[in-house]
């Protein structure tokens, strides 16, 4: 068995520490919102649940991103959870904000638009968000949900991958 190297997480050692984080295998997901300018969206792997009563999510956009003033400001917002076959609209929206061209897309009553085409969703009001460093922590009120059979998109060791389920 390979044994663990220790560090400090440091400036020096930030690759280091962005692998050994990159050995959690995540779920992908493109959240969207609505801006003065128009939609907008983010491919994010930072989503988790968080309570069942009330119903609240959430996800952790950078503050260095160009697009997170827009979700910073963002009062809806929706989080769509990736299947294995939407690895190249989770790049699309990693590039790119704007990156609904081609897509299902419709706005749900507070303007959100919302991607036809996804493993499960979340229409989410901003309930709070909180400072966490070089990112920030956004907690949505789910407002509705909707989810449909299929495989998720998995993001690890710095890559798009596909759970493999065989017993």
């Amino acid at each position: 068995m390979t044994q663990l190297r220790p560090f400090m997480p440091a400036a020096d050692t930030a690759r280091q520490f962005r692998d050994a984080l990159g050995q959690f295998s995540t779920g992908v997901t493109v959240v969207t919102a609505q801006t003065p300018t128009g939609p907008i969206g983010m491919t994010a792997n930072s989503f988790s649940s968080i309570s069942m009563d009330p119903p609240l999510v959430m996800w952790s956009p950078a503050k260095s991103s160009s697009r997170f003033q827009h979700f910073n400001a963002a009062k809806h917002f929706a989080i769509h959870v990736m299947a294995s076959e939407h690895e190249d609209i989770a790049m699309g929206f990693a590039r790119s904000g704007q990156a609904f061209d081609g897509l299902d897309v419709e706005l749900n009553a507070q303007g959100v638009p919302l991607l036809g085409d996804c493993l499960a969703r979340f229409e989410c009001s901003t309930y709070q968000i909180h400072d966490a460093g070089d990112h920030a922590i956004v907690l949505g009120r789910v407002l509705s949900a909707a989810s449909r059979e299929g495989e998720a998109l998995i993001f690890c060791q710095g890559r798009f991958r596909r759970f493999d389920n065989r017993p």
